[in-house]
């Protein structure tokens, strides 16, 4: 977990490493993300190749989110995107808040036990689509590197609110010739010069640039331009800020000097910062007629709202891709929140006319219990209007508060709030409030953002209400379909895990069982039915039913699967059903073992290498195919460890599945010491160290005991 006693030099080896991976690739920038203590979120830690304010929409990506960075610790593999196309096919929400010629390359960075987060490169436009084998070994071994660094580290990195970002050291310096001719020369001529260093701040500009920016040098010097300049900080130069950083292109714009006098900027990026030409009107490239510009005396927007509006791009996408109620309220509090500077969030729905809160932040919970007691009175309270009317209330302090609602208490320590009301369909769903710790005057401009924010947040709200209704549903069939508890077998010592598919409806077709057959044998099951919904969830308990059913009649496995199949065939159930089935003799000391398509055990015995048990296996289950079932029997003397499981626990994209299985079962040996229910943990961690999987998850283990 990050703590808080880092190092003095683990931060400084970080960012070398960083820049030594970025140099080795060629790259233009970079970054590196770590996992959070929850392994919920990945945090930018350190950044370089564009100021920090460029890359504020991803300081912070959930690990569940379908971005580079978070897919390549998901998947623990290497994330390739070449360019725009490849972006917006693979990553939609991804192509909505970069918009830019660019490529991306993202690779976990897996240390020695853990994975400590990912390791972010970015190509500039005008490289080629494709890596290279060569590249991709480079990338690799900056990310080995990265991960040695940590794990080197005394004590974990600390995870911090804003990335540090650190220059793109240059590995020769080019030699200067000449330098006061070239600053005569600068400042001979008539178009203005600037220069901006990684971090946006301005390093040099020439007399005719503080003309025509009307500044003086104490101004702007070692100033950021967009706040030393606020005029350009509006939202148009800083989505073309922001494209010259990431693509690496020229780009030009035009933009109103309060208070009617236009400048023409021209951007040129290079790997040391920006080079900025400006232009007055009469002496600028004459633009395009279909340019559409703001009237003079127009209201300038400042650096922050033009980072709020680019968040608000992001954030539309993402509530697309919220799936539950809980999903909404943490997109919420990990965007909007911060977005608007606000300190607290209440996300109520209306039941039986009265509120109930089903999210909060910033809020303790004795004071959300209070607050769900008021009356919904428009009258009385603001929720109450806002639900009335649609129309959402903007409080500056508390004063104002008490002034339109003199009745209401005071029963948080809040000094302004927002209350937005989430209508769809016509009809009020909730009400969604963002308050602040201190007094808070609402710009027309977040005004304007909010309201139709709120109509966003009730669409993905209500939609998520309905999924949670049909998740619960089918949630509870599957939990009655899995045993509540195995049963107790003399001499025989049992773990087992089920972990639904950490994406879609948390549901599947992955099952277990352990069947009593006598006083010294028993009987374990596992299956995966195709599919990850309630069909599949139903199938699963229909074939449970049917095995247990064969067992405890007395037939042997190959026998079981036979029948089994049969049973099923005739449901044509238009499914995949694979099925391992385990007989133990506890007093012969061995385990006969029939496969229908499933993958093979795992099998460690005391002092001998681990193994994955060769079973011939046959058809799966339901197919209407009816071949007979191999048999394989295997010693399992006291002390053994029979691993079964199903494909979700080893299959990963782009690995190979014999190289993971194997992987396994060497884990699988060297834990072995472990009490079991330890060391079934240990082995799902070893799979899935992010605690992701896109599979269902099913594993029994078996120890026969002295």
């Amino acid at each position: 977990m990050p703590g808080r006693g880092e190092r003095p030099d683990v931060a400084g080896l970080l960012d070398e490493a960083l820049v030594r991976a970025v140099h080795r690739a060629g790259a233009s920038g970079g970054g590196v993300y770590l996992l959070d203590e929850d392994e919920r979120f990945l945090v930018l830690a350190v950044t370089c190749g564009a100021p920090g304010e460029i890359t504020e929409p991803w300081w912070r990506l959930s690990i569940t989110r379908q971005s580079p960075a978070p897919e390549a610790v998901r998947e623990d593999r290497l994330v390739w995107v070449g360019g725009q196309e490849d972006m917006a096919r693979l990553y939609p929400r991804g192509a909505a808040a970069a918009p830019h010629r660019m490529a991306i390359a993202c690779a976990p960075l897996r240390g020695a036990e853990r994975c400590w987060g990912a390791l972010s490169l970015v190509w500039p436009a005008g490289r080629s689509s494709r890596i290279s084998r060569r590249e991709r070994g480079q990338v690799a071994f900056s990310a080995r590197r990265v991960a040695r660094v940590l794990d080197e580290a005394s004590h974990p990195p600390v995870i911090p609110d804003r990335p540090r970002v650190v220059p793109v050291r240059l590995a020769t310096e080019r030699p200067v010739r000449s330098a006061l001719a070239a600053a005569d020369l600068v400042e001979r001529l008539p178009t203005g010069a600037l220069a901006l260093d990684l971090e946006g701040r301005v390093t040099f500009a020439n007399h005719a640039a503080l003309d025509l920016l009307d500044r003086t040098p104490e101004d702007l010097f070692g100033s950021v331009l967009w706040e030393s300049v606020p005029w350009l900080g509006d939202p148009v130069c800083a989505e073309t800020y922001r494209a010259a950083w990431l693509s690496g292109e020229p780009a030009t714009l035009a933009v109103a000097r309060p208070p009617d006098r236009w400048l023409t900027l021209r951007l040129y990026p290079d790997a040391s910062g920006i080079s900025i030409l400006v232009d007055a009107e009469d002496t600028a490239v004459e633009r395009p007629r279909s340019e559409v510009r703001p009237p003079p005396g127009t209201a300038t927007v400042t650096a922050a709202a033009a980072g709020r509006i680019h968040q608000l791009v992001h954030l539309a996408a993402a509530l697309t891709e919220t799936v539950s109620v809980q999903d909404v309220v943490d997109l919420i509090a990990e965007l909007i929140l911060p977005t608007f500077g606000a300190d607290g969030l209440i996300v109520s729905t209306t039941e039986a006319g009265r509120l109930k809160a089903i999210g909060h932040h910033g809020y303790a919970p004795d004071v959300v219990e209070r607050l769900e007691g008021l009356q919904m009175d428009a009258e009385l309270t603001p929720v109450g209007r806002a639900l009335a009317t649609g129309s959402p209330s903007f409080f500056a302090s508390r004063a104002e508060l008490a002034r339109d609602y003199p009745d209401t208490p005071q029963l948080s320590d809040k000094h302004a709030w927002a209350f937005l009301p989430l209508i769809t369909s016509g009809r009020p769903v909730g009400c969604c409030v963002l308050a602040y710790d201190h007094p808070h005057t609402f710009t027309t401009d977040e005004r304007a953002i909010l309201t139709p924010l709120a109509s966003l947040i009730a669409q993905a709200l209500d939609r998520a209400r309905l999924y949670d209704a049909k998740h619960n549903l089918a949630h509870a069939l599957q939990q009655r379909l899995l045993p509540h508890a195995l049963p107790t077998v003399a001499g025989l010592n049992v773990a087992a895990r089920y972990l639904p598919t950490s994406y879609g409806m948390d549901i599947g077709g992955d099952f277990y069982d352990l069947i009593r057959l006598t006083d010294t044998t028993a009987a374990a099951v596992i299956g995966d039915v195709e599919g990850h919904d309630v069909t599949a969830a139903a199938l699963m308990g229909q074939v449970r039913t049917a095995i247990h059913s064969h067992a405890t009649a007395g037939a042997g496995p190959d026998t079981v699967l036979a029948r089994t199949n049969r049973d099923l065939a005739d449901l044509d159930p238009g499914r995949f059903i694979t099925c391992l089935y385990a007989q133990v003799d506890l007093a012969g000391r061995q385990v006969t073992l029939a496969s229908a398509g499933h993958p093979p055990p795992l099998l460690h015995r005391p002092g001998q290498d681990p193994q994955v048990v060769a079973v011939d296996p046959g058809p799966p289950l339901g197919i209407g195919v009816e071949l007979p079932y191999a048999l394989s029997t295997q010693p399992l003397p006291a002390g053994s460890i029979l691993a079964l499981y199903t494909d979700g626990l080893v299959e990963t994209p782009g690995a190979d599945v014999g190289r993971t299985t194997a992987d396994l079962a060497r884990h699988l040996a060297r834990s072995s010491d472990l009490p079991l229910h330890h060391l079934i943990d240990s082995l799902v961690r070893r799979a899935r160290p992010t605690g992701q999987h896109a599979d269902d998850i099913a594993l029994l283990l078996l120890q026969p005991t002295s």
